[in-house]
């Protein structure tokens, strides 16, 4: 019993990282079809952002739920403004110019930093169930997801700024004649994704640590959970987190790590091929 209990909790604890992880791209893809092959390396410059500040004697909590998102946006804003605002509407485009985005941040990273990992202590401890001990970590993070995706669903859902972003991603043009602004919700939308992945670098620093070239092993499962996911960003990425989380997790625990990420990889194939729109392009219809 201890056992299953385990493994439920482990499962829970890898949808909230996959979830993590992938939310920043899926506001900038799902929303804006920005492939943004950078993401990878916002998320390690959050990472960064996050350990710099806590060695210089800031507080852990303020500079992972704070410094992390808010430095990578400031990035996101000053990257949307000479770069992407003159790609939108094409996606090749777009994702060369984040390829080169992400060599330019790996190397600067590496200048700065060095090529080696760095890390903080998580800032809570562990619990024992039965025979086994388990970082409490994870699960801070898991309640920190569910607060982003309740968030961004009732912002996307209820709000008139939601609204707002909505329609200009499924209609510039009237959108435009409606008196929106629509480069300032794509400049505002590019900035929150950036926030987001910012956000998960500074989070994920305390477990994984953080090295220059990390972006890599986090971008092919964010692009592949959003792809899944489908049109819907909340919805969507909530729903392939879930799946493809728990599937990687389980064949984790019967093979080993690299299988798992196999299996990964054969259920988002096996998903598309059945659902070549995502889960909500077929099943959640209309959903955010």
């Amino acid at each position: 019993m201890d056992y299953f209990l385990v493994v439920l909790l482990q499962i829970a604890g890898a949808v909230g990282n996959l979830a993590l992880i992938s939310v920043g791209l899926a506001v900038i893809f799902g929303m804006m079809r920005v492939i943004n092959l950078a993401h990878g390396e916002f998320i390690m410059l959050g990472g960064f952002a996050a350990i710099s500040s806590v060695q210089a004697g800031i507080n852990i909590w303020l500079s992972m739920l704070v410094i992390a998102p808010l430095s990578v946006a400031m990035l996101g804003i000053v990257v949307e403004r000479l770069v992407m605002r003159r790609l939108y509407g094409r996606m090749v485009d777009t994702m060369l110019a984040s390829w080169g985005l992400s060599l330019l941040l790996i190397g600067l990273a590496t200048t700065f930093f060095g090529n080696r990992v760095v890390g903080i202590a998580a800032p809570v401890g562990s619990f024992r169930i039965g025979d086994y001990s388990l970082g409490a970590y994870d699960f801070v993070l898991a309640g920190v997801v569910l607060v982003i995706f309740a968030g961004g669903y009732a912002v996307l859902r209820f709000t008139r700024a939601g609204l707002i972003a909505r329609a200009t991603m499924q209609n510039r043009e009237m959108a435009s004649s409606l008196g929106i602004e629509p480069s300032r919700v794509y400049a505002i939308t590019f900035a929150i994704g950036s926030a987001l992945s910012g956000l998960a670098g500074g989070l994920l620093a305390p477990i994984s640590g953080v090295l220059p070239t990390m972006g890599v092993a986090y971008v092919a499962k964010a692009f592949i959970t959003v792809i899944t996911g489908g049109a819907s960003v909340i919805t969507g990425t909530a729903l392939s987190s879930t799946l493809l989380g728990s599937i990687n997790t389980v064949s984790t625990f019967v093979t080993t790590p690299v299988l798992g990420d196999v299996a990964l990889l054969l259920a988002a194939t096996i998903f598309l091929r059945l659902l070549p729109t995502g889960i909500t392009g077929r099943i959640f219809k209309g959903a955010p």
